[in-house]
């Protein structure tokens, strides 16, 4: 089992509110530094890992059970150069992670986004809630030693572009740190 000690590469969580941009950064972070993207609401789908239909929230609830088997092997691995998007992080094992980013957005743009996605009035009521009261950055606090959480902005493409360059700095800052320990 993989811990930051032993890792190789850092395992990157992008989480944030839906319609914050995690799936394009993570997957341009991914690019940058050839590592593995693992995109949740992909592997859930294309894997069969959701349980029941939520009427509410028009969407299949994610069986975490199986998700956190599914993917455990790739992220105990040693070889680490993992970065997972999803929009929350309570149900990952500390160990798991060396980076975690929680990307923030403006009310109004996060509206705006996930209007144009479709969503439905509730579930855009319930995310830019979740926005307003810092949820999934207070989730990432709370899950994750403060020192490797980084909240950053995501409304514009400049700040999209910045936090690209600050993610890979913080993996070099990893991969420095841990290459001088060994």
């Amino acid at each position: 089992m993989a811990t930051p000690e032993t890792r190789r590469r850092p395992n990157i969580l992008v989480t944030g509110s839906p319609g914050t941009g995690k799936s394009t950064l993570g997957q341009q972070v991914a690019e940058k530094l050839g590592f593995v993207f693992i995109e949740v609401s992909k592997e859930v789908r294309e894997n069969n890992l959701q349980g029941d239909f939520d009427e509410q929230y028009n969407c299949h609830v994610l069986d975490e059970d199986k998700l956190l088997d599914h993917i455990s092997d790739r992220l105990d691995s040693d070889e680490g150069g993992i970065v997972v998007d999803y929009h929350g992080c309570d149900l990952f094992p500390e160990r798991w992670f060396d980076v975690v980013v929680v990307l923030r957005c403006p009310t109004e743009k996060l509206y705006d986004r996930l209007q144009s996605r479709g969503y439905s009035e509730f579930k855009i009521k319930e995310n830019v809630e979740c926005e307003i009261f810092g949820t999934l950055l207070e989730e990432a606090r709370e899950s994750y030693s403060e020192d490797i959480v980084h909240e950053l902005q995501s409304e514009t493409t400049e700040q999209m572009e910045e936090n690209l360059e600050r993610i890979c700095e913080l993996a070099g800052e990893f991969k420095n740190e841990h290459t001088m320990e060994q």
